[in-house]
């Protein structure tokens, strides 16, 4: 049996009428960027999030990037964020002129450790970028305690994460705003890059407006210096119609999620934990395992693709070599543990069911 990572082109081909029809209409309309489409989806995902506005960006990393500049953000400031994650997070608080300051994960949930985020702040910090991984919402209450004491923006990360709960109220809801990608492999995915940043702020989204267009909202007057960075129609066109689906799509994973805790039972493989008062939405399945580099061969072996999210951690990456940072024990450790298995709402429960035997043969292996 040959099981992909991931495949967008199954995940196409069941909605391809719908997807086609949005699409069409857009290109039909001839309008194709800032129009009545951005318009609704704004609407609707906002709305979706718990949230009162919500504005289109060009990409997930354009939404933290504006979302910091939005909430004053700029060069000098400190940021804290953590290295287990995907470069773009920390991309975007370097576009913002801030220096990223790094702490460590919590062991079972591979998200921001509350704990420590105290003893990284410094006079010049100005706003906590807490990741909500894989699926799994930061322990978001400890960190906006911290922030109210300190004066600090919380800008979240939900570029992995759309539709998490967190004691019951939607992830991107918690801080001063939320910043969602729509990559196209995430679990509401465009066909190419897209993203949006939401919150309740009304001043915070007016300046979002301007910063995505140039710094206008009015044509040919320009407020503020911005940039170029906006959810175009056909993206939002196929988000429309893809948010209808998200919560079904969300149940599957999880439900993909079950078979893998309840059968993948061997005693050398670590599952990932979810967090008590949370709704995980299993972006990644993310298990740990001793031998990683024999497990990958021995399930490539059997057809099953595999991923790792993320082999070297941001602080270890050439280009931010020169960051200062606290010993990170836990984001290293699990570094060189982690593999992402298939989990994706278009697979059979007889692929799933054999992506879990061939996990538990390859670690015997």
């Amino acid at each position: 049996m040959d099981i992909p990572f991931g495949d967008l082109k199954r995940h196409y081909q069941i909605h391809q009428n719908e997807l086609d029809q949005a699409i069409r209409a857009v290109l039909n309309s001839g309008w194709f960027i800032l129009g009545t489409q951005g318009q609704a989806f704004e609407t609707a995902f906002s709305a979706y999030c718990g949230c009162a506005y919500g504005i289109g960006v060009g990409s997930g990393t354009e939404a933290l990037h504006l979302g910091l500049v939005a909430c004053g953000i700029k060069p000098g400031d400190e940021v804290i964020t953590v290295s287990h994650t995907a470069v773009p997070t920390v991309s975007a608080i370097s576009f913002a002129g801030a220096t990223p300051v790094f702490v460590d994960i919590e062991p079972a949930t591979y998200t921001l450790d509350a704990s420590l985020v105290s003893q990284a702040i410094t006079p010049r910090t100005r706003a906590i970028v807490p990741v909500h991984l894989y699926g799994q919402s930061v322990a978001m209450r400890p960190i906006l305690e911290i922030a109210k004491q300190h004066g600090l923006k919380v800008i979240e990360d939900c570029a992995q994460a759309h539709g998490a709960v967190y004691e019951g109220q939607t992830v991107g809801s918690w801080g001063d705003v939320g910043c969602f990608s729509f990559y196209p492999s995430k679990n509401l995915g465009a066909f190419g890059d897209g993203g949006m940043v939401v919150t309740q702020n009304p001043d915070v989204a007016d300046r979002l407006r301007h910063l995505r267009n140039y710094g206008s909202i009015v044509r040919d007057r320009h407020d503020i210096e911005g940039f170029n960075s906006r959810l175009d129609e056909l993206q939002a066109a196929i988000l429309s119609v893809k948010l209808g689906y998200l919560d079904a799509w969300n149940a599957r994973r999880r439900e993909i999620a079950q078979y893998y805790r309840t059968h993948i039972n061997h005693p050398g493989v670590v599952h990932p934990v979810e967090r008590e008062g949370t709704t995980h939405v299993f972006h990644l399945y993310v298990i740990q395992v001793p031998n990683r580099d024999g497990v990958r061969e021995g399930l490539k072996a059997k057809g099953v693709g595999t991923g790792i999210h993320y082999p070297v951690p941001v602080h270890g990456q050439p280009a931010y070599a020169h960051l200062p940072h606290r010993p990170l024990p836990v984001t290293e450790h699990v570094a060189g543990r982690i593999i992402s298995l298939p989990i994706y709402p278009e697979l059979t429960d007889e692929e799933v069911a054999y992506v879990a035997q061939a996990v538990c043969e390859a670690v015997d292996e």
